[in-house]
């Protein structure tokens, strides 16, 4: 099965090396790398400071879609192989129109929290490509309520599921991700971080127009990845578009949280060639060489650099370079064993899950019967029409307006790893309030560490990797825990 790829955007360096994706069916590295070399060459790249967010109601009308009604988008009797006790919340999916005219519509499903659902407030979770399934890979890898057993058809409850603290909805955007379609073809070949920020906000709207009860909820954005773009950039057009809308149409934005997140391209290339040096992974030789060819440009030295990481490094997975790589039982008969409840194989397990026609029927999935399997990387995305060179314009402008920003990386990811980060926000120059220090969950071990920036906070998950809940799970919630727990002042 070929490897899904969840950064198809990393951009910027994600996967930039040949063979980093090595072990991973969610695999970001061949579209990361080619946007980012796309974005080294001049294209694809639309500068901070000039990303605006649009003063129209964007391609799809918002006040000419009606939100649909909320029974037909119940799972009845719950998913196919979810266990038959403790499970006590529940769950829905569906479709929401964000543009009539082009018949493009978004996939979601969302589990409300276990427990007192109506004080709870509501969890965005968005992956990254770009092109990557937010439920294929955040919902039944990392957060959501069930993950899913070796045999591809049942499923177990994760103990440290998102649930237990707020109701969680997955978007699979833009269209061509997953089970998001659109009937117009050529959108597949429009597609930006512009209208993807617009689309998730007509989904949005038009999401809440289905599930008025929602609408005046505290609304928390989370995701990783990729997604260190277009969190802060729907972030930016919700507080915009806020100030413009009349108050009943206001989304109660109270906070984002960006898990091993792109930010700077420059920033971010130079973290990982720290990275995977100062880790052991490559050479002293070719870190020199990345360092001198690969700084802005895209060069025949560069790409003789970046192919020698993969061949110094080694069959390895880059999203955590210490757990063991999923061999394939087409070729071998060993099988890694799940370790401290980590599978490297599950991403297989999903895959045939997914693809069920039972497991479709009760998501109210494929209705147009697609053409093509759901993937967890769309290969219908192959180009990328804008994408800024930084984060850093949208970010200031988000604290300006008082947006708690919780930024966390797990600490043995070396695809957008922790050097990348810090380098990123130590370019910000903001002001330290309170200094390096660990944290920890209710083990009272040392979960991690943390930075309090005047704006934003800087967290580690120590041991985890760039799917930071899939690999630290009770340390990753304890941390969403502890964000929600923030007061926003906007």
């Amino acid at each position: 099965m070929k490897k899904t790829c969840e950064l198809l955007s990393l951009l910027l360096l994600l996967m930039m090396f040949e063979g980093l994706s090595y072990g991973s069916q969610i695999d970001q590295a061949g579209p990361l790398r080619a946007l980012r070399k796309a974005k080294m060459r001049g294209e694809s790249t639309v500068d901070g400071e000039q990303w605006a967010v649009s003063s129209s109601g964007g391609e799809g009308s918002l006040n000419n879609i009606v939100g649909g009604d909320i029974k037909n988008d119940v799972i009845q009797g719950g998913l196919p192989g979810q266990p038959s006790s403790g499970v006590k919340f529940k769950q829905y999916a569906g479709y929401v129109t964000v543009n009539e005219a082009n018949g493009r519509s978004l996939f979601y499903y969302f589990a409300e929290a276990t427990h007192d659902p109506s004080s709870k407030p509501l969890l965005l979770w968005l992956n990254g490509g770009p092109g990557c399934s937010s439920f294929g890979v955040g919902a039944m890898v990392e957060i959501g309520p069930f993950g899913v057993n070796s045999d591809g058809k049942s499923l177990y409850l994760r103990r440290h599921a998102w649930n237990r603290v707020a109701n969680t909805l997955f978007l699979e955007s833009p269209a061509g991700v997953g089970f998001s379609y659109s009937n117009t073809t050529s959108d597949y070949h429009a597609s930006g971080d512009k209208r993807t920020a617009q689309d998730a906000y007509t989904f949005l709207i038009n999401w809440f127009k289905r599930y008025p009860h929602y609408k005046k909820r505290d609304l928390y954005i989370m995701g990783e990845s990729y997604s260190g773009f277009y969190i802060p950039e729907l972030a930016d057009t919700i507080i915009h578009k806020n100030m413009q809308e009349d108050s009943s149409s206001a989304i109660q934005l109270k906070g984002i949280m960006i898990g091993n997140g792109i930010m700077n391209d420059v920033t971010d290339r130079r973290g990982i060639y720290d990275y995977v040096w100062s880790h052991a992974l490559i050479s002293d030789e070719t870190h020199q060489g990345l360092i001198e060819h690969c700084g802005k440009s895209i060069s025949p030295e560069c790409d003789y650099f970046e192919e020698k990481v993969g061949l110094e490094a080694g069959n390895i997975d880059y999203y955590n370079i210490y757990i063991p790589t999923c061999l394939s039982s087409s070729n071998s008969s060993i099988k890694p064993k799940r370790q401290g409840g980590f599978d490297p194989c599950e991403e297989d397990y999903v895959y045939n899950y997914l693809n069920l026609p039972q497991v479709q029927e009760a998501l109210h999935a494929n209705k147009t019967k697609l053409p093509y399997p759901w993937q967890f990387c769309s290969p219908l995305i192959t180009s990328w029409r804008d994408s800024p060179s930084t984060m850093f314009p949208i970010y200031r402008r988000l604290i300006s307006a008082g947006l708690p920003i919780l930024l966390f990386s797990g600490d043995v990811d070396a695809v957008v790893p922790v050097c990348s980060t810090r380098y990123s926000i130590d370019a910000m120059n903001l002001t330290v309030i309170k200094p390096w220090h660990p944290w920890s969950d209710e083990t009272k071990e040392v979960a991690g560490y943390q930075v309090v920036y005047k704006g934003l906070t800087f967290a580690t998950i120590r041991g985890a990797g760039h799917e930071a809940p899939r690999f630290q799970p009770r340390r990753a919630l304890a941390l969403v825990k502890s964000f929600m727990a923030v007061k926003s002042s906007i």
